[in-house]
Protein backbone atom coordinates (compact mmCIF):
# COMPACT_ATOMS: atom_id res chain seq x y z
CA UNK A 1 0.00 0.00 0.00
CA UNK A 2 1.22 3.60 -0.99
CA UNK A 3 1.81 5.67 1.97
CA UNK A 4 -0.18 8.53 0.61
CA UNK A 5 -3.75 6.47 1.37
CA UNK A 6 -2.67 5.91 5.19
CA UNK A 7 -0.81 9.63 5.67
CA UNK A 8 -3.30 12.46 5.21
CA UNK A 9 -1.41 15.21 4.14
CA UNK A 10 -2.49 18.93 4.55
CA UNK A 11 -1.39 21.99 2.85
CA UNK A 12 -1.77 26.06 2.90
CA UNK A 13 -3.40 26.78 -0.15
CA UNK A 14 -2.48 30.73 -0.59
CA UNK A 15 -5.85 30.98 -2.79
CA UNK A 16 -8.16 30.09 0.19
CA UNK A 17 -5.58 30.91 2.65
CA UNK A 18 -6.24 28.35 4.50
CA UNK A 19 -4.74 24.55 5.02
CA UNK A 20 -6.56 21.95 3.19
CA UNK A 21 -6.13 18.23 2.96
CA UNK A 22 -4.37 16.98 0.00
CA UNK A 23 -5.91 15.50 -2.64
CA UNK A 24 -4.29 15.15 -6.16
CA UNK A 25 -6.70 15.82 -9.52
CA UNK A 26 -5.90 12.13 -10.56
CA UNK A 27 -4.66 9.71 -7.67
CA UNK A 28 -1.43 8.88 -7.30
CA UNK A 29 -0.24 11.28 -9.53
CA UNK A 30 1.19 14.80 -8.91
CA UNK A 31 1.79 17.76 -11.15
CA UNK A 32 3.49 20.38 -9.38
CA UNK A 33 5.01 23.55 -11.25
CA UNK A 34 7.61 25.98 -9.95
CA UNK A 35 8.99 29.18 -11.28
CA UNK A 36 12.55 28.86 -11.67
CA UNK A 37 15.34 31.62 -12.04
CA UNK A 38 15.84 34.27 -14.65
CA UNK A 39 19.56 33.56 -15.57
CA UNK A 40 21.07 36.71 -15.86
CA UNK A 41 23.57 36.56 -12.54
CA UNK A 42 24.81 33.94 -9.99
CA UNK A 43 21.43 32.40 -8.14
CA UNK A 44 21.02 34.19 -5.03
CA UNK A 45 20.79 32.38 -1.51
CA UNK A 46 16.89 33.31 -1.44
CA UNK A 47 15.88 31.88 -4.28
CA UNK A 48 17.95 28.64 -3.19
CA UNK A 49 15.75 29.01 0.04
CA UNK A 50 12.45 28.77 -2.21
CA UNK A 51 14.46 26.35 -4.63
CA UNK A 52 14.92 24.26 -1.26
CA UNK A 53 11.76 24.33 0.05
CA UNK A 54 10.28 22.84 -3.04
CA UNK A 55 12.59 20.39 -3.54
CA UNK A 56 11.81 19.17 0.14
CA UNK A 57 8.30 19.25 -0.90
CA UNK A 58 9.06 17.38 -3.83
CA UNK A 59 10.99 14.97 -2.19
CA UNK A 60 8.21 13.86 0.32
CA UNK A 61 5.35 13.44 -2.14
CA UNK A 62 7.82 10.77 -3.94
CA UNK A 63 8.00 9.18 -0.22
CA UNK A 64 4.44 8.92 0.08
CA UNK A 65 4.38 7.25 -3.02
CA UNK A 66 2.87 9.78 -5.67
CA UNK A 67 4.27 9.37 -9.19
CA UNK A 68 5.52 12.93 -9.58
CA UNK A 69 5.87 15.34 -12.35
CA UNK A 70 7.74 18.40 -11.37
CA UNK A 71 8.44 21.32 -13.96
CA UNK A 72 10.84 24.44 -12.99
CA UNK A 73 11.16 26.54 -15.49
CA UNK A 74 14.38 29.08 -16.82
CA UNK A 75 13.27 32.34 -17.74
CA UNK A 76 15.41 33.40 -20.49
CA UNK A 77 14.27 36.24 -22.24
CA UNK A 78 10.79 38.58 -21.86
CA UNK A 79 12.08 39.43 -18.55
CA UNK A 80 12.20 43.20 -18.08
CA UNK A 81 13.80 45.19 -15.35
CA UNK A 82 11.64 46.21 -12.53
CA UNK A 83 9.57 43.56 -13.45
CA UNK A 84 7.31 46.11 -15.02
CA UNK A 85 6.91 46.09 -18.93
CA UNK A 86 9.19 49.01 -19.54
CA UNK A 87 12.77 49.03 -19.47
CA UNK A 88 15.85 46.75 -20.84
CA UNK A 89 15.07 42.62 -20.47
CA UNK A 90 17.74 42.01 -17.72
CA UNK A 91 19.60 39.03 -19.76
CA UNK A 92 19.82 41.31 -22.84
CA UNK A 93 21.15 44.63 -20.49
CA UNK A 94 23.74 41.95 -19.13
CA UNK A 95 24.90 40.80 -22.42
CA UNK A 96 25.14 44.39 -23.99
CA UNK A 97 27.44 45.45 -20.99
CA UNK A 98 29.66 42.01 -21.37
CA UNK A 99 29.57 42.67 -25.37
CA UNK A 100 28.92 38.83 -25.70
CA UNK A 101 25.61 36.78 -26.74
CA UNK A 102 22.51 37.26 -24.43
CA UNK A 103 22.24 32.83 -25.20
CA UNK A 104 26.55 32.96 -23.26
CA UNK A 105 24.83 34.88 -20.43
CA UNK A 106 22.27 32.34 -19.96
CA UNK A 107 24.41 29.49 -20.18
CA UNK A 108 27.19 30.86 -17.62
CA UNK A 109 24.06 31.44 -15.10
CA UNK A 110 22.39 28.32 -15.99
CA UNK A 111 25.71 26.56 -15.29
CA UNK A 112 26.10 28.21 -12.25
CA UNK A 113 22.17 27.53 -11.06
CA UNK A 114 22.71 24.09 -11.57
CA UNK A 115 26.33 23.95 -9.86
CA UNK A 116 24.79 25.12 -6.65
CA UNK A 117 21.45 23.80 -6.83
CA UNK A 118 24.12 20.38 -6.81
CA UNK A 119 25.99 21.17 -3.83
CA UNK A 120 22.70 21.19 -1.75
CA UNK A 121 21.80 18.19 -3.00
CA UNK A 122 18.84 19.22 -5.06
CA UNK A 123 16.82 16.46 -6.77
CA UNK A 124 16.74 17.89 -10.52
CA UNK A 125 13.10 18.20 -11.63
CA UNK A 126 11.37 16.24 -13.77
CA UNK A 127 11.22 18.80 -16.62
CA UNK A 128 13.11 22.12 -16.80
CA UNK A 129 11.53 24.20 -20.11
CA UNK A 130 13.05 27.45 -21.37
CA UNK A 131 11.56 30.68 -22.01
CA UNK A 132 13.26 30.94 -25.39
CA UNK A 133 11.93 27.09 -26.67
CA UNK A 134 8.12 27.89 -26.14
CA UNK A 135 7.73 30.89 -27.72
CA UNK A 136 5.54 29.17 -30.23
CA UNK A 137 3.24 28.27 -27.43
CA UNK A 138 3.04 31.59 -26.06
CA UNK A 139 2.24 33.38 -29.56
CA UNK A 140 -0.54 30.65 -29.30
CA UNK A 141 -1.80 31.73 -25.89
CA UNK A 142 -1.74 34.95 -27.52
CA UNK A 143 -4.07 34.51 -30.21
CA UNK A 144 -6.37 32.38 -28.16
CA UNK A 145 -7.16 35.65 -25.31
CA UNK A 146 -6.96 38.27 -28.19
CA UNK A 147 -10.12 36.29 -29.90
CA UNK A 148 -12.04 35.87 -26.82
CA UNK A 149 -11.54 39.70 -25.85
CA UNK A 150 -9.70 39.74 -23.28
CA UNK A 151 -6.22 41.54 -24.65
CA UNK A 152 -6.31 44.29 -27.47
CA UNK A 153 -3.22 45.03 -29.39
CA UNK A 154 -1.74 48.37 -30.60
CA UNK A 155 1.69 50.02 -32.44
CA UNK A 156 2.95 46.04 -32.12
CA UNK A 157 2.23 45.18 -29.10
CA UNK A 158 -0.35 43.19 -27.46
CA UNK A 159 -1.81 43.78 -23.71
CA UNK A 160 -3.94 41.98 -21.45
CA UNK A 161 -7.00 43.78 -20.89
CA UNK A 162 -7.86 43.22 -16.47
CA UNK A 163 -10.49 45.76 -16.84
CA UNK A 164 -12.51 43.63 -19.73
CA UNK A 165 -11.26 40.40 -18.11
CA UNK A 166 -12.92 41.51 -14.66
CA UNK A 167 -16.10 41.78 -16.32
CA UNK A 168 -16.00 38.38 -15.84
CA UNK A 169 -13.63 37.09 -13.66
CA UNK A 170 -12.05 38.16 -10.37
CA UNK A 171 -8.71 39.56 -11.07
CA UNK A 172 -6.80 39.47 -7.43
CA UNK A 173 -8.19 36.49 -5.78
CA UNK A 174 -4.77 35.17 -4.86
CA UNK A 175 -3.31 38.23 -3.64
CA UNK A 176 -6.53 39.34 -2.30
CA UNK A 177 -6.66 42.85 -3.87
CA UNK A 178 -9.45 44.52 -5.98
CA UNK A 179 -8.91 45.67 -8.82
CA UNK A 180 -11.15 49.01 -7.61
CA UNK A 181 -9.06 49.76 -4.86
CA UNK A 182 -5.82 49.01 -7.52
CA UNK A 183 -7.40 51.61 -9.96
CA UNK A 184 -8.40 54.03 -7.00
CA UNK A 185 -4.33 54.35 -5.62
CA UNK A 186 -3.19 53.99 -9.27
CA UNK A 187 -1.64 57.54 -10.77
CA UNK A 188 -2.83 58.49 -14.40
CA UNK A 189 -0.82 56.19 -17.10
CA UNK A 190 2.46 58.32 -18.47
CA UNK A 191 2.24 59.89 -21.59
CA UNK A 192 5.02 57.45 -23.75
CA UNK A 193 2.63 54.37 -21.77
CA UNK A 194 0.27 52.96 -24.77
CA UNK A 195 -1.80 50.72 -22.72
CA UNK A 196 -5.71 51.53 -21.66
CA UNK A 197 -4.87 50.69 -18.03
CA UNK A 198 -2.14 51.09 -15.36
CA UNK A 199 -2.87 47.70 -14.75
CA UNK A 200 -3.13 45.84 -17.73
CA UNK A 201 0.22 43.82 -18.20
CA UNK A 202 2.35 42.81 -21.69
CA UNK A 203 1.66 39.19 -23.63
CA UNK A 204 3.93 40.67 -26.49
CA UNK A 205 6.35 43.43 -26.91
CA UNK A 206 7.53 45.19 -29.98
CA UNK A 207 11.09 45.06 -29.90
CA UNK A 208 12.67 47.97 -30.90
CA UNK A 209 15.54 48.37 -33.32
CA UNK A 210 18.04 48.30 -30.58
CA UNK A 211 16.69 45.00 -28.89
CA UNK A 212 19.12 41.92 -29.24
CA UNK A 213 16.37 39.28 -28.33
CA UNK A 214 13.20 39.49 -30.87
CA UNK A 215 11.07 36.74 -32.54
CA UNK A 216 8.60 37.08 -35.31
CA UNK A 217 5.00 37.12 -34.15
CA UNK A 218 1.77 38.17 -36.20
CA UNK A 219 1.82 41.45 -34.63
CA UNK A 220 5.74 41.98 -35.96
CA UNK A 221 9.14 41.49 -34.44
CA UNK A 222 8.85 41.18 -30.75
CA UNK A 223 9.19 39.12 -27.62
CA UNK A 224 7.01 37.65 -25.09
CA UNK A 225 5.84 39.15 -21.77
CA UNK A 226 7.66 37.53 -18.54
CA UNK A 227 4.06 36.34 -17.02
CA UNK A 228 3.46 34.37 -20.33
CA UNK A 229 5.95 32.00 -20.21
CA UNK A 230 4.68 29.81 -17.14
CA UNK A 231 1.31 30.14 -18.36
CA UNK A 232 2.47 27.98 -21.55
CA UNK A 233 5.01 26.18 -20.08
CA UNK A 234 2.56 24.62 -17.57
CA UNK A 235 -0.05 23.88 -19.12
CA UNK A 236 1.52 22.08 -21.59
CA UNK A 237 3.38 19.45 -19.72
CA UNK A 238 0.92 19.58 -16.80
CA UNK A 239 -2.59 20.40 -18.40
CA UNK A 240 -4.97 23.18 -18.03
CA UNK A 241 -5.75 21.91 -14.73
CA UNK A 242 -3.13 20.54 -12.46
CA UNK A 243 -2.52 20.18 -8.62
CA UNK A 244 0.49 22.48 -7.22
CA UNK A 245 2.15 26.01 -8.68
CA UNK A 246 5.15 27.19 -6.41
CA UNK A 247 7.52 30.09 -6.04
CA UNK A 248 8.41 32.69 -3.70
CA UNK A 249 5.70 35.20 -1.82
CA UNK A 250 7.45 37.93 -3.53
CA UNK A 251 5.67 36.45 -6.80
CA UNK A 252 2.38 36.13 -5.73
CA UNK A 253 1.58 39.77 -6.62
CA UNK A 254 1.29 40.23 -9.95
CA UNK A 255 3.43 37.68 -11.37
CA UNK A 256 0.93 34.77 -9.97
CA UNK A 257 -2.05 36.60 -10.14
CA UNK A 258 -1.68 37.43 -14.07
CA UNK A 259 -0.73 33.71 -14.59
CA UNK A 260 -3.91 32.74 -13.40
CA UNK A 261 -5.67 35.33 -15.23
CA UNK A 262 -4.04 34.42 -18.38
CA UNK A 263 -4.95 31.15 -17.69
CA UNK A 264 -9.05 31.73 -17.00
CA UNK A 265 -8.76 33.63 -20.28
CA UNK A 266 -7.65 31.17 -22.53
CA UNK A 267 -9.08 28.09 -21.20
CA UNK A 268 -12.09 29.32 -19.24
CA UNK A 269 -11.64 28.15 -15.66
CA UNK A 270 -8.96 28.14 -12.63
CA UNK A 271 -5.28 26.34 -14.01
CA UNK A 272 -4.19 25.23 -10.22
CA UNK A 273 -5.47 23.55 -7.46
CA UNK A 274 -3.02 24.38 -4.26
CA UNK A 275 -1.09 27.68 -4.84
CA UNK A 276 2.15 26.94 -2.15
CA UNK A 277 4.76 30.45 -1.48
CA UNK A 278 7.51 30.27 0.68
CA UNK A 279 8.83 33.12 2.63
CA UNK A 280 12.17 35.59 2.32
CA UNK A 281 16.09 34.84 3.91
CA UNK A 282 16.72 37.93 5.83
CA UNK A 283 21.01 38.61 6.37
CA UNK A 284 21.60 39.58 10.17
CA UNK A 285 17.97 41.02 10.59
CA UNK A 286 18.36 43.05 6.98
CA UNK A 287 16.75 42.52 3.58
CA UNK A 288 19.36 40.79 1.62
CA UNK A 289 20.31 43.56 -1.41
CA UNK A 290 23.89 44.02 -3.24
CA UNK A 291 23.45 47.54 -3.56
CA UNK A 292 23.94 47.83 0.67
CA UNK A 293 26.40 44.99 1.16
CA UNK A 294 24.26 43.02 3.15
CA UNK A 295 24.49 39.95 0.60
CA UNK A 296 26.14 36.66 0.44
CA UNK A 297 26.42 34.11 -2.59
CA UNK A 298 26.29 30.13 -1.67
CA UNK A 299 29.85 29.91 -2.66
CA UNK A 300 31.19 32.71 -0.55
CA UNK A 301 29.10 30.64 2.54
CA UNK A 302 30.44 27.02 1.24
CA UNK A 303 34.46 28.23 0.67
CA UNK A 304 34.62 31.15 3.49
CA UNK A 305 35.52 33.68 1.62
CA UNK A 306 33.44 36.45 2.62
CA UNK A 307 33.38 39.34 5.59
CA UNK A 308 30.22 38.33 7.44
CA UNK A 309 30.59 34.80 8.76
CA UNK A 310 33.47 33.78 10.53
CA UNK A 311 34.49 30.45 8.82
CA UNK A 312 33.21 28.29 6.03
CA UNK A 313 29.89 26.46 6.11
CA UNK A 314 29.36 22.98 4.47
CA UNK A 315 26.15 22.72 1.89
CA UNK A 316 24.91 20.67 4.15
CA UNK A 317 24.75 22.58 7.29
CA UNK A 318 23.08 25.56 5.58
CA UNK A 319 20.96 23.53 4.13
CA UNK A 320 20.15 21.64 7.58
CA UNK A 321 19.75 25.71 8.63
CA UNK A 322 17.38 26.56 6.37
CA UNK A 323 14.87 23.12 6.90
CA UNK A 324 14.88 24.31 10.67
CA UNK A 325 12.29 26.76 9.98
CA UNK A 326 8.70 26.76 8.17
CA UNK A 327 9.40 27.55 4.43
CA UNK A 328 6.50 29.75 5.11
CA UNK A 329 8.21 31.60 7.62
CA UNK A 330 10.80 33.97 7.53
CA UNK A 331 14.14 32.86 8.06
CA UNK A 332 17.27 35.21 8.99
CA UNK A 333 21.05 33.90 8.27
CA UNK A 334 23.63 34.77 10.44
CA UNK A 335 26.80 33.56 11.79
CA UNK A 336 25.34 32.55 15.32
CA UNK A 337 22.44 30.66 13.63
CA UNK A 338 25.13 29.17 10.95
CA UNK A 339 27.36 27.27 13.77
CA UNK A 340 24.10 26.56 16.40
CA UNK A 341 23.11 24.63 12.92
CA UNK A 342 26.32 22.96 12.57
CA UNK A 343 26.94 21.87 15.83
CA UNK A 344 23.06 20.14 15.43
CA UNK A 345 24.21 18.57 12.06
CA UNK A 346 27.25 17.30 13.61
CA UNK A 347 25.09 15.57 16.39
CA UNK A 348 22.27 14.52 14.46
CA UNK A 349 25.11 12.78 11.82
CA UNK A 350 27.18 11.11 14.89
CA UNK A 351 23.70 9.16 15.95
CA UNK A 352 22.98 8.05 12.43
CA UNK A 353 26.42 6.89 11.91
CA UNK A 354 26.21 4.62 14.92
CA UNK A 355 22.56 2.73 14.44
CA UNK A 356 23.95 0.03 12.98
CA UNK A 357 26.32 -1.05 15.91
CA UNK A 358 22.97 -0.54 18.62
CA UNK A 359 22.70 -3.28 20.75
CA UNK A 360 19.19 -5.09 20.80
CA UNK A 361 17.45 -6.96 23.12
CA UNK A 362 13.76 -8.92 23.73
CA UNK A 363 11.90 -5.23 24.36
CA UNK A 364 12.08 -1.74 24.17
CA UNK A 365 12.13 1.02 26.07
CA UNK A 366 9.92 3.60 23.91
CA UNK A 367 7.12 3.50 21.50
CA UNK A 368 9.32 3.09 18.01
CA UNK A 369 6.19 3.21 16.01
CA UNK A 370 4.36 6.40 17.84
CA UNK A 371 7.23 8.31 17.48
CA UNK A 372 7.83 7.70 13.45
CA UNK A 373 4.03 8.34 13.18
CA UNK A 374 5.03 11.88 14.94
CA UNK A 375 7.72 12.68 12.33
CA UNK A 376 4.84 11.94 10.06
CA UNK A 377 2.32 14.19 11.32
CA UNK A 378 4.95 16.94 11.22
CA UNK A 379 5.15 16.59 7.04
CA UNK A 380 1.37 16.23 6.73
CA UNK A 381 0.82 19.62 8.81
CA UNK A 382 2.37 21.60 5.48
CA UNK A 383 5.47 19.54 5.91
CA UNK A 384 6.64 21.12 9.12
CA UNK A 385 10.35 20.44 9.18
CA UNK A 386 11.06 22.19 12.31
CA UNK A 387 8.74 20.10 13.93
CA UNK A 388 10.09 16.97 12.30
CA UNK A 389 13.69 17.59 13.15
CA UNK A 390 12.43 17.91 16.78
CA UNK A 391 11.00 14.77 16.73
CA UNK A 392 13.88 13.25 15.14
CA UNK A 393 16.12 14.61 17.97
CA UNK A 394 13.94 12.74 20.31
CA UNK A 395 15.25 9.94 17.91
CA UNK A 396 18.91 11.06 19.18
CA UNK A 397 18.12 11.40 22.32
CA UNK A 398 17.16 7.79 22.71
CA UNK A 399 19.68 6.49 20.37
CA UNK A 400 22.46 7.85 22.61
CA UNK A 401 20.83 6.43 25.63
CA UNK A 402 20.62 3.07 23.83
CA UNK A 403 24.30 3.53 23.47
CA UNK A 404 25.11 4.14 26.91
CA UNK A 405 23.44 0.88 28.12
CA UNK A 406 20.38 2.52 29.52
CA UNK A 407 17.28 2.04 27.38
CA UNK A 408 16.93 -1.18 25.40
CA UNK A 409 15.76 -1.48 21.53
CA UNK A 410 14.31 -4.91 20.40
CA UNK A 411 15.73 -5.80 16.85
CA UNK A 412 12.20 -5.16 15.10
CA UNK A 413 12.35 -1.68 16.28
CA UNK A 414 16.04 -0.95 15.75
CA UNK A 415 15.06 -1.54 11.91
CA UNK A 416 12.10 0.84 11.73
CA UNK A 417 14.76 3.54 13.73
CA UNK A 418 17.23 2.87 10.83
CA UNK A 419 14.45 3.14 8.22
CA UNK A 420 12.58 6.18 9.38
CA UNK A 421 15.93 8.54 10.51
CA UNK A 422 17.25 7.51 6.92
CA UNK A 423 14.09 8.33 5.15
CA UNK A 424 13.69 11.78 6.39
CA UNK A 425 16.77 12.47 7.06
CA UNK A 426 18.20 11.50 3.76
CA UNK A 427 15.79 11.12 1.86
CA UNK A 428 12.94 14.11 2.28
CA UNK A 429 15.07 17.03 4.18
CA UNK A 430 18.10 15.99 1.74
CA UNK A 431 20.96 16.73 3.75
CA UNK A 432 24.14 14.25 3.09
CA UNK A 433 26.34 12.82 6.06
CA UNK A 434 29.70 14.05 5.57
CA UNK A 435 30.36 12.26 8.85
CA UNK A 436 30.83 9.09 6.69
CA UNK A 437 34.60 10.32 5.92
CA UNK A 438 35.10 10.83 9.56
CA UNK A 439 38.67 9.51 9.95
CA UNK A 440 39.98 10.96 6.79
CA UNK A 441 38.40 14.29 7.73
CA UNK A 442 40.16 13.97 11.21
CA UNK A 443 43.49 12.85 9.15
CA UNK A 444 43.42 16.30 6.98
CA UNK A 445 42.21 18.27 10.10
CA UNK A 446 45.35 17.33 11.98
CA UNK A 447 47.69 18.30 8.69
CA UNK A 448 46.02 21.37 8.17
CA UNK A 449 46.30 22.78 11.62
CA UNK A 450 49.90 21.67 11.92
CA UNK A 451 50.70 23.48 8.79
CA UNK A 452 48.81 26.82 10.20
CA UNK A 453 51.20 26.11 13.62
CA UNK A 454 54.36 26.34 10.88
CA UNK A 455 52.64 29.36 9.38
CA UNK A 456 52.10 30.92 12.60
CA UNK A 457 55.65 30.38 13.73
CA UNK A 458 56.66 31.27 10.81
CA UNK A 459 55.05 35.14 10.96
CA UNK A 460 55.86 35.32 14.54
CA UNK A 461 59.51 35.28 13.36
CA UNK A 462 58.67 37.83 10.22
CA UNK A 463 59.45 34.80 7.70
CA UNK A 464 56.56 35.96 5.63
CA UNK A 465 57.40 34.16 2.72
CA UNK A 466 56.89 30.70 4.18
CA UNK A 467 54.04 31.94 5.86
CA UNK A 468 52.63 33.26 2.34
CA UNK A 469 53.85 29.84 0.31
CA UNK A 470 51.96 27.82 3.25
CA UNK A 471 48.93 30.16 2.46
CA UNK A 472 49.11 29.57 -0.86
CA UNK A 473 49.79 26.32 -1.54
CA UNK A 474 46.98 25.01 0.86
CA UNK A 475 44.37 27.30 -1.38
CA UNK A 476 45.80 26.07 -4.66
CA UNK A 477 45.10 22.27 -3.10
CA UNK A 478 41.57 23.65 -2.14
CA UNK A 479 42.01 24.46 1.47
CA UNK A 480 41.03 28.27 2.68
CA UNK A 481 42.66 30.04 5.69
CA UNK A 482 40.80 32.64 7.30
CA UNK A 483 42.60 34.83 10.32
CA UNK A 484 40.55 36.53 13.19
CA UNK A 485 40.98 37.75 16.27
CA UNK A 486 40.23 34.44 17.86
CA UNK A 487 42.95 32.53 15.29
CA UNK A 488 43.31 31.05 11.78
CA UNK A 489 40.55 28.71 10.95
CA UNK A 490 40.16 26.93 7.54
CA UNK A 491 37.65 25.31 5.06
CA UNK A 492 37.87 22.91 2.23
CA UNK A 493 36.08 23.32 -1.08
CA UNK A 494 33.27 21.15 -2.17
Amino acid sequence: MQLYKTQHLKVYNSLSSTKELFEPINEGHVGMYVCGPTVYSNVHLGNCRTFMSFDMIFRYLRHLGYKVRYVRNITDAGHLEGDADQGEDKIAKKARLEQIEPMEVVQRYTVDFHNILQKFNFLPPSIEPTATGHIIEQIEIIKEILDKGYAYEINDSVYFDVKKFNEDYEYGKLSGRKLEDMISNTRELAAQDEKKNPQDFALWKKAEPQHIMRWPSPWGDGFPGWHLECTAMSTKYLGENFDIHGGGMDLKFPHHECEIAQAEASNGHSPVKYWLHANMLTLNGKKMAKSTGNNILPNEIFTGNNSILSKAFSPSVVRFFMMQAHYTSILDLSNEALLASEKGYQRLMEAITGLDGLNTCANSDFDIKEWRQKCYDAMNDDFNTPILIANLFEGVKHINLIKEGKEQLSEEDKKILIETMNSFVFDVLGLENKNDSGKDSEKLSGVVELLIQLRNEARANKDFGTSDKIRDQLAALGVQLKDSKEGTTFSVSS
